[in-house]
This record gives C-alpha cells, sequence and structure tokens, in this order.
C-alpha cells in the first residue's frame, strides 16, 4: 500500500515524486529500491498504465554522445551533446520530441559507462575511421525508461539503412541488456510498443571472436556461480534466444569464463588515436583498439543494410 498511497497523493496535489524519493521515505517499510522499483512497476502494470501516469518519476542516468541528435522539451528547450561532451538523457516524461541536426549514419549502445566516455573522449562519432556521424547511448547497465524510449524512437524512425547496434560484456548479464533494449522486460511488457528497438542487433564482445583479435583465453576471467546461473535461466526462459547468444552461452558454461569489453583495452599499449595531429603524424600512431574493433563492426553492420535496401529497390 505505500507506494499505492505516494501515488494517490503525488496525483492529488499535482507534484511529481521519483522513486529514490519514496524509497527514503520510508526505508524501513520499503527495504530497498529495487524493491520500490518492482511495486512501482508492478502497480502500473496492474493498471495497464505508463508510470508516468501515476506521476513517478524514475532519477535519469542514461548518457547521449553525439552532435547529430537534439532533444526538445515541453517546455520549449532542447538538450543536445558534442562529439566528445555527453548530456544526461532527459526523463521520458519530459521529452516532447527529437530532432536531427545532420544525418545520422549508425547509433551505439554501449553497456558501460566507463567505456561510453573512452569513446566520447576517442570523439568516434565524427571518427575518420567510421562510416559517417553517428550517435552513441549509454544505459549505465540496465537501462532506464528514457534510454530505452530514446534507442526505440531512433529504431523506429530512423531509415532502414542505419543500424541500431548494441556493444555488451561477453557474459550473461551483457546478453539480458541487449535483450531489454532488443524485446523488452516482464516488468514493462505493457510500455513495450514505445521501449523496444527491434531492430537493435548486438555486435559483441562476443568471447569466441577474441582470438581473432589476439586475445587469448587467459585474458578472460573467471564466471561466478551468479553468472552462471544467469546463462542456465536464459537458455531455460528464452524462446527466441538468437542462435548466436545460444552458443555464446553454452560455451561460457563449458569453458567457465567470460570476456568484459575491457579486455579489448588491455591488448595494447599504445597511445590513443590523436584527431588534433595531421594525417602523416596520424598514421604513425597505432588506433586505439576500441576503434579498432567497432570501426570494423559498424562498417560491417552499415554495408550488410545498404545491401539489403538496394536488393530491394532492384526487385
Amino acid at each position: 500500500m505505500g507506494v499505492l498511497n505516494v501515488a494517490h497523493e503525488s496525483l492529488v496535489t499535482d507534484l511529481p515524486t521519483t522513486k529514490r524519493d519514496m524509497f527514503y521515505q520510508d526505508v524501513g517499510l520499503f527495504g530497498s529500491q529495487r524493491e520500490v522499483d518492482q511495486l512501482t512497476d508492478d502497480l502500473a502494470a496492474t493498471f495497464q498504465l505508463d508510470r508516468s501516469d501515476l506521476n513517478i518519476r524514475a532519477s535519469g542516468k542514461g548518457l547521449l554522445c553525439g552532435d547529430g541528435l537534439k532533444i526538445v522539451l515541453g517546455d520549449g528547450s532542447s538538450v543536445s551533446a558534442t562529439n566528445t561532451d555527453p548530456v544526461l538523457i532527459p526523463q521520458a516524461e519530459d521529452i516532447q520530441r527529437f530532432e536531427l541536426n545532420h544525418e545520422i549514419a549508425w547509433v551505439l549502445v554501449v553497456e558501460k559507462e566507463a567505456v561510453f566516455q573512452t569513446l566520447c573522449r576517442l570523439a568516434i562519432t565524427n571518427h575518420p575511421s567510421f562510416p559517417g556521424s553517428g550517435v552513441v547511448v549509454t544505459g549505465k547497465g540496465y537501462p532506464d525508461v528514457a534510454t530505452r524510449q530514446l534507442v526505440a524512437t531512433l529504431s523506429n524512425n530512423l531509415p532502414e539503412s542505419v543500424p541500431i547496434m548494441v556493444m555488451v560484456d561477453g557474459d550473461a548479464y551483457g546478453l539480458d541488456i541487449a535483450s531489454v533494449y532488443k524485446v523488452g522486460s516482464d516488468a514493462l511488457k505493457h510500455e513495450a510498443h514505445k521501449l523496444v528497438a527491434e531492430r537493435a542487433e548486438c555486435i559483441g564482445l562476443f568471447a569466441s571472436e577474441l582470438e581473432a583479435y589476439g586475445i587469448s583465453e587467459d585474458a578472460m576471467l573467471p564466471t561466478s556461480k551468479a553468472d552462471e546461473k544467469k546463462a542456465r535461466a536464459m537458455l531455460k526462459r528464452t524462446k527466441n534466444l538468437p542462435d548466436r547468444w545460444r552458443r555464446e552461452l553454452e560455451d561460457m558454461l563449458r569453458t567457465h569464463r567470460k570476456a568484459d569489453i575491457e579486455v579489448l583495452s588491455a591488448t595494447t599499449t599504445a597511445a590513443d588515436l590523436d584527431l588534433d595531429q595531421e594525417d602523416s603524424q596520424r598514421s604513425q600512431k597505432r588506433v586505439h583498439p576500441l576503434v579498432r574493433y567497432l570501426s570494423e563492426k559498424i562498417a560491417a553492420s552499415v554495408a550488410a543494410l545498404i545491401d539489403v535496401q538496394m536488393k530491394v529497390e532492384e526487385d
């Protein structure tokens, strides 16, 4: 009843509250922030409402990088990132629409904030190694509603030739996060129509591909009991699990090893690519391994979609 009472008060007073504020109103009652989150989602689902209809918000956490996208808010103001300076994705309830400042060739969602910040520092959204300008998003782990809504909106409205790619750790939790973007979550299945990015494709990191990048199995981390429990649960419950994902999970259980994204960066000590250098000087420096990995993946995704589009036009 605690969540219901808070929601009722917020609606009567027309004063929005956050799930975090709700937790601290009665820590003893709720016990944990996770409990508040679950109860709020359950309440909305029971009445077939969006959480915003209850006047309850989640504290924003998603980040956006890239100057190709502008977020217009309900009060008329706007939020824009640059190619090196990210911005916090506003709450879904405050967003009126998204606008493109220029053409976007690709969208990349990354699981981890640390990886996201590295990519922003390397300015990959307008990097010469990539096929056109892009946008990079992170939900800092499991994404909040605002981040999922942004990715879903881009998936639904950008041309089919623009790939929506997700990069996660090569473990069960990483693949589960990719699944949340692509097929949604049970907790918010009643809002799936605006939160699911059906075109999203997981591009890695896959443990099976590390050898091709000169990374040995010794560089991988041992799996925990929680990792393996999660992998078994995914293999058991997910009916439409992609074949690639199933093989990766089965291999993880067999080898008891997992691959964090950071293993790519640990394979070299070369300086990061300096975009301010002249081409002749730049060519003498080794490209950061994350840039090399992603440029190959993104170029392949863009080329594949363009090829599909050309075949459709020919038919």
